[in-house]
């Protein structure tokens, strides 16, 4: 995989199949961010994407380009929540089934929106189970086309729209901030960006605890580090991407890491004097920037907020005073479901 199997010219096409389809999503400034950070700051805002975050540009892109036999039989995916929903919705959409597998400790509010858009909901132990198996056997089984999270070139093509929107309506921008979980909308804007306004530097954002990227970065090649333990659980996977690792190690100019105390700061800043609820994951960018991560001083810099699926008792405890993060932090407070059996008829079964 090269930058060239992902060009300037998929994204424009995702772009094109996404219009009146995609929301537009807004970008807003604020005069108290900017004095904080010392830059002009304009966020991305894809916590009011359709399904609450830019997961959706993917996967809709994805579904939408399978023929008539791969809809008839459905689509599978595994992922913590976001492209959980996006994918459930995009398939109903587009006519087809889902199944989606989910960690057991996957935010409640995510499993029930998943379940709601549609799709069929099978659980795993993300610390003990291997997930690519389960789909691998669901596909097997069941003859189900997968939609990788960010490991694809119609997902990564996707996700980069948001860079065009943002290109299109502020022009060129110094710096690009971008929240790093697998690497599939850091690369498509990348993607982007290198064919349209070259002199940004892209950042990624990832956490302290699942810095899988900016290892794999430091050791030229990918690196598997151990399931992160963090708050920000659309971020939580062990390896970058194939596809996206080779975009990223070509056209991104650096990686950053924010602890989780950072993140809640982050979260809390937006809801309070911005008044944007954001999930952990989603305030990655911002929390880089309030914490001094990225050189932006009297700099124009875009910051892509990638989420907003986060329930309303965790956004309102985010900016509680509190010791060191944990996993019984009140963010990170999740319930467990039961995992649902591989194999039988699927389409039987409620979610």
């Amino acid at each position: 995989m090269t930058k060239r199997e992902v060009a300037f010219e998929h994204v424009a096409g995702a772009a094109e199949r996404l219009a009146g389809v995609a929301h537009r999503t807004p970008v807003i400034t604020s005069r108290t961010l900017d004095a904080r950070v010392g830059a002009r700051v304009y966020l991305k805002c894809e916590s009011f994407q359709r399904s609450g975050a830019f997961k959706f540009r993917g996967a809709y892109n994805a579904i939408s380009r399978l023929g008539p036999d791969q809809l008839r039989r459905g689509v599978v995916t595994f992922s913590s929540g976001n492209h959980a929903q996006a994918v459930a919705l995009a398939a109903g959409m587009l006519g087809t089934t889902s199944v989606v597998v989910m960690p057991q400790d996957a935010p409640e509010s995510k499993v029930r929106a998943t379940r709601g858009y549609g799709a069929e909901i099978v659980t795993f132990d993300r610390y003990t189970d291997d997930r690519f198996a389960i789909v691998d056997e669901l596909t097997a089984n069941h003859g189900l086309t997968p939609v990788p999270p960010f490991d694809h070139p119609h997902v990564i093509a996707g996700q980069g729209t948001v860079a065009i929107e943002m290109l299109d309506e502020l022009g060129s921008l110094d710096a690009l901030v971008v929240p790093l979980g697998g690497g599939g909308q850091l690369a498509g804007c990348a993607t982007v960006m290198a064919a349209r306004s070259p002199a940004t530097r892209l950042i990624g954002v990832e956490t302290a605890a699942g810095d899988k990227t900016r290892r794999s970065l430091q050791a030229g090649r990918r690196v598997r580090i151990p399931v992160p333990r963090t708050i920000a659980d659309g971020v939580t996977g062990e390896m970058p991407g194939k596809l996206t690792f080779a975009i990223n190690r070509e056209l991104v100019e650096r990686v950053v890491v924010v602890d989780d105390e950072e993140i809640v700061a982050a979260m809390a800043f937006l809801f309070e004097r911005m008044k944007l609820v954001t999930e952990p994951s989603g305030a990655l960018g911002v929390a880089a920037l309030l914490a001094g991560r990225v050189e932006v001083l009297g700099q124009r810099v875009g910051v892509v907020v990638s989420g907003g699926n986060v329930d309303a008792t965790r956004v309102l405890r985010a900016g509680r005073p509190c010791g060191r993060l944990s996993s019984g932090h009140a963010l990170c407070g999740q319930r467990r479901v039961h995992r649902g059996p591989v194999g039988g008829d699927l389409r039987g079964r409620a979610g």
